[in-house]
C-alpha cells in the first residue's frame, strides 16, 4: 500500500473487539453442507430507521449492516485496523490533507461510475446536513475536493492522525449521485455494497437483493430481509423459532433457551459499550455535583450485574472498560455506601420535592428491571423515583434538549470511529452534538482537543484516561455494567462473522446450507 496510515490498534483494542467466533458455518460435528445460492435470510435487528435513511444519522448503520453502504476505508475487526474498502490507498501529504485513491472498475448498484466526483458529493451530504454526522462534521474535516477521477483530497480545520478512521465510519458511506434529491437520500439501487435495498415498509422492514455486479466478487444470498424489532423477547424467540436467521442484540433473559437449542449458536463478544445511567447534569438537582455522587454511592452495581444481568455483564469503572487501552489505571467499580449517600444528599440540599423520572429505553429489554433496581436503591437514601419505559425514536429529542431527569441508555464508544475521539467529543464537550448530560468543563474540552491532534497513540490514550477521570471525578453519569455484545444465528448459517460494533452483518460471504 502506497504509504498507506498503517494506523493498528494497540493490543489492548484487539483484545477488547477479539471475536467469540470469527464464522460460524453449521452444528459442531456435522459435514459442511454446499451453500444454496437460491436462499434468503432473515436478520432481526434491534431498531429502526429514524431519520429518512439520511446518512449522517444513525440509519446509516442499518444501511450498512445490510450489506449495501460502504464506505472508502474500513474497520476490520479481526486484524483491529483499517483496511481499504472503496478506496485501496491512503496518505497524508501535508498536515492538513489527506488523498485517498479510490477503487477502479466499481460501479452503483444504478450502474453509474464510482469516480472522484460521485465521492465528494456523497461526502458533501453529510457535511451540509442541519446535523452532521458527528465523526464527519465541518468541525473536523473543512472540504473534500476531486483531484482527478480517482483521486479525493481531504482536508481538516487543525492536524488530525485520524482521517482514515473518520472515513471508515458509516456516516461517510458513498451513495449514487441519483440517490440525492434536495434534502431528501434515496439509497434503494444507489449503494455499491452486495446487497441492494428493493423495498421497505416503514418502520417494519428492509428487502433486499443480491447485487450480481459487485466488485468485491460473488453475492453467495439471494437476498435478505432486516426486520425492525425492538422487543428482546421477539428477536429471541423468532431465532429460536427459524423465522429469523440472525438476531442481534439478544436480551440476557434469552440465553439459557437459544444456549440449549440445538439448532442455534449464541454468539459473544467483549464490546467497548457501557450501560449507563445518564443525568441531566443542567437541571436541578442533577446540575449539584453532590447530588450525583450520592446516586452513585446509593447504587448497588454488583447487585445489579448479579441479578438483572445473571452475571452476563461486570460493575463498571467508570466510562471505559478495564480492558481498554485508554481505562483509567487502577479504576474499580464504586460500592454502595448509603451513609455516604445520605451526606452527600445533605450537602447537596436535597429535600425530595418532587418524583425523580428514570426513562428505560425499551430497545434494551433490562432496562426495565434495571430502572426498578435503581428505583428501590434511591428509594433507601429517600429519593423517590418513577419509571417510564419509552422506544428511543420517542425520547430522543427531549433527551437532546435536556428536557428529562434520568435515562437507561447505552453508547458503544467507538460507534462514530473506532477511537474514543468521536464518542468523547460528542457526548461530553461543551458543543457535543450527543451530550445527553448537558455537561459542560473547560479542562475536560482541553484535553479532548489536545487529543484530537495527536498522532502518537499511547499519549493520546492517556489524554483519553484523564478526560474520563474528570467525568468520573465530576460523576457525570453513573456507568453501570460492561456488556457483551450477544447475537444468535441459526446453525445452517454459513461464512457469518459476529461485529460487535453492530455495522457489518450481510456480507457477500453470507451463506445459508441447503435443506
Amino acid at each position: 500500500m502506497r504509504s498507506s496510515f498503517p494506523l493498528s490498534v494497540s493490543v489492548g483494542l484487539v483484545a477488547l473487539l477479539s471475536l467469540s467466533a470469527c464464522g460460524f458455518s453449521g452444528e459442531a460435528g456435522k459435514s459442511r453442507q454446499a451453500a444454496d445460492l437460491d436462499q434468503r435470510i432473515v436478520v432481526d435487528n434491534f431498531r429502526a430507521p429514524v431519520a429518512d435513511w439520511a446518512l449522517e444519522s444513525d440509519t446509516a448503520y442499518i444501511l450498512s449492516l445490510s450489506g449495501c453502504l460502504e464506505t472508502l476505508t474500513r474497520y476490520d475487526e479481526t486484524q483491529g485496523k483499517i483496511v481499504p474498502s472503496l478506496a485501496t490507498e491512503w496518505k497524508q501529504v501535508s498536515p492538513l490533507e489527506w488523498d485517498f485513491t479510490l477503487r477502479e472498475g466499481v460501479k452503483f448498484q444504478d450502474g453509474a461510475a464510482l469516480d472522484a466526483k460521485a465521492v465528494v458529493n456523497s461526502l458533501q451530504h453529510v457535511l451540509d446536513a442541519e446535523v452532521p454526522a458527528r465523526a464527519f462534521s465541518p468541525k473536523v474535516v473543512k472540504a473534500v475536493k476531486a483531484l482527478d477521477d480517482h483521486t479525493v483530497r481531504v482536508t481538516t480545520p487543525t492536524k488530525s492522525p485520524l482521517v482514515p478512521y473518520r472515513l471508515a465510519s458509516v456516516n461517510t458511506g458513498i451513495l449514487a449521485p441519483a440517490a440525492f434529491k434536495g434534502k431528501s437520500v434515496d439509497p434503494f439501487r444507489h449503494c455499491t455494497g452486495p446487497f441492494t435495498p428493493v423495498s421497505e415498509k416503514p418502520k417494519q422492514s428492509l428487502t433486499l437483493d443480491r447485487n450480481a455486479n459487485y466488485w468485491g466478487g460473488q453475492v453467495k444470498l439471494a437476498g435478505a430481509e432486516i426486520r425492525f424489532i425492538t422487543d428482546g423477547a421477539t428477536r429471541t424467540a423468532q431465532v429460536q423459532t427459524g423465522e429469523a436467521d440472525v438476531s442481534l442484540s439478544i436480551p440476557v433473559s434469552g440465553l439459557a433457551a437459544l444456549e440449549s437449542d440445538s439448532k442455534v449458536k449464541v454468539l459473544k463478544a467483549d464490546s467497548p459499550r457501557t450501560a449507563t445511567l445518564y443525568m441531566n447534569n443542567g437541571k436541578a438537582p442533577f446540575n449539584n455535583v453532590d447530588f450525583r455522587k450520592a446516586v452513585r454511592s446509593a447504587l448497588d452495581l454488583d447487585a445489579l450485574a448479579a441479578s438483572v444481568y445473571e452475571g452476563a455483564a461486570i460493575p463498571a469503572t467508570g466510562p471505559f472498560a478495564p480492558s481498554e487501552p485508554w481505562a483509567i489505571k487502577g479504576a474499580k467499580a464504586p460500592k454502595q455506601d448509603l451513609d455516604a449517600a445520605k451526606k452527600l444528599l445533605a450537602s447537596a440540599g436535597y429535600t425530595a420535592n418532587r418524583p425523580l423520572e428514570i426513562i428505560a429505553i425499551v430497545e434494551r429489554a433490562e432496562f426495565a428491571d434495571v430502572a426498578t433496581v435503581i428505583q428501590e436503591n434511591l428509594k433507601t437514601v429517600g429519593v423517590p423515583v418513577k419509571v417510564t419505559t419509552k422506544e428511543y425514536a420517542a425520547v430522543e429529542p427531549d433527551l437532546l434538549s435536556g428536557n428529562y431527569d434520568m435515562v437507561l441508555s447505552q453508547r458503544n464508544r467507538l460507534i462514530d470511529i473506532a477511537d474514543p475521539i468521536g464518542f468523547l467529543t460528542a457526548d461530553y464537550t461543551c458543543d457535543g452534538t450527543y451530550n445527553l448530560s448537558h455537561f459542560c468543563n473547560a479542562d475536560y474540552d482541553k484535553k479532548i482537543s489536545e487529543a484530537a491532534t495527536t498522532a502518537d497513540a499511547e499519549k493520546r490514550y492517556r489524554l483519553y484516561a484523564e478526560a474520563g477521570q474528570i467525568l468520573q471525578d465530576q460523576a457525570v453519569n453513573v456507568w453501570l455494567v460492561n456488556e457483551q455484545a450477544i447475537d444468535a444465528v441459526r446453525t445452517d448459517l454459513q461464512a457469518h462473522i459476529q461485529d460487535p460494533l453492530a455495522r457489518y452483518v450481510l456480507r457477500a460471504e453470507t451463506a445459508k446450507s441447503g435443506s
